[in-house]
């Protein structure tokens, strides 16, 4: 399955009795943009004031996603990965992203599974990823 990064603009209960506009950002799993823009529609549904826009589909990439059940926030971390071939090192730079309430939590549990690896964290920042929706197996 490929991932995709859709953005969508609509009108949501916001406060009591005030629909607002949001602009969100979804994470989803899927074979093509028709389908994963499908599966978000009938997932966010429940929610959606008058008109809905998917302002963008694009396909993304990350070496690994880390889910956190109760986290808040979703954070996007580039990370080199480093292998060593005789004399020769090589990095390549990959994208992973790992779900925490804080920013600390974020780094902390990217350290515990990456230690096992030969890698070394080159940035994390939030990311503006509202939920990340897996294809139905």
């Amino acid at each position: 399955m490929l991932l995709y990064e859709i953005k969508v603009n609509y009108e949501r209960q916001t406060g009591e009795d005030n629909p607002g506009k949001v602009k969100e950002t979804y994470l989803v799993e899927g074979v093509n943009c028709a389908d994963v823009e499908n599966r978000l529609m009938e997932e966010i549904k429940p929610f959606i004031f008058g008109d809905c826009e998917v302002s963008s589909c694009k396909k993304v990439q990350y070496f690994d996603i880390f889910p956190n059940e109760g986290s808040e926030y979703w954070y996007k971390a580039r990370v080199e990965m480093i292998t060593i071939d005789g004399d020769k090192e090589t990095r390549k730079a990959v994208s992973v992203l790992a779900q925490a309430n804080t920013l600390d939590d974020a780094v902390h549990a990217l350290k515990q599974y990456l230690s096992s690896l030969d890698c070394e964290i080159i940035s994390v920042a939030k990311s503006p990823v509202m939920d990340f929706l897996r294809a139905v197996q």
